[in-house]
């Protein structure tokens, strides 16, 4: 993987651990729905290995991260990107989120693999004119029905979309996405107990 991609994510798991560490503290629980956009709100290292051997699985692809965040794991999809010759277009609607992912995927040596993009999710979807190969569906989940019906048209044959948070913190919002993205044309898919759950879906190959 590289010394300074593995540099890069022991920074950002030790800012995981700070944050858990403190995460029973009296203050953090007062603030805990004001401090969100503060927070790494990170996929953590068994989702980013998976997200990564998937992603490194497919010929020069283009992957689509929706919901950059701190950049956690715009770096394990940028080093699949990289091994497999693909790119990832990664998005995110706070700029001072993406520019810190930014920061951190030069200091990875990856920022060449990686087109960092500011906006409604949605809409960037709408302006993509390359086939999707695969996605990464991380953002605020009230978004996750939108947005699938924006890539689902863009999706390459063979594409694999995986969704975050199914089962922590899950809600209505995601339960409605599994059974929509089951219910899409060709896809195939299979809710995985890793990290705070994940839907992986796989379109049928052509």
């Amino acid at each position: 993987m590289g010394e300074r991609i593995e540099d890069v994510l022991a920074h950002y798991d030790e800012l995981l651990r700070e944050e858990r560490a403190h995460r029973d503290d009296p203050a953090v629980q007062r603030d805990r729905h004001t401090d969100r956009d503060r927070r790494l709100l990170a996929v953590g290292p068994h989702t980013g290995r998976l997200i990564n051997v998937l992603a490194r699985s497919l010929d020069a692809p283009h992957i689509l991260e929706l919901g950059t965040s701190y950049g956690y794991s715009t770096i394990w999809l940028g080093e699949a990107a990289r091994a497999a010759g693909g790119r990832v277009t990664t998005m995110e609607m706070q700029d001072y989120k993406s520019r810190y992912a930014r920061d951190m995927a030069a200091r990875a040596g990856l920022d060449s693999h990686i087109d960092f993009q500011v906006g409604d999710a949605v809409e960037m979807i709408d302006e993509l004119t390359d086939p999707i190969d695969f996605v990464l569906l991380d953002l605020w989940k009230d978004l996750y029905m939108p947005c699938l019906k924006a890539f689902y048209p863009k999706l390459a044959p063979g594409a694999i979309v995986v969704a975050d948070n199914m089962l922590r913190p899950g809600g209505e919002n995601v339960q409605r996405y599994g059974q929509a993205v089951r219910a899409k044309a060709g896809i195939d898919s299979v809710l995985l107990p890793v990290g705070s759950g994940l839907e992986v879906s796989r379109l049928a190959s052509a």
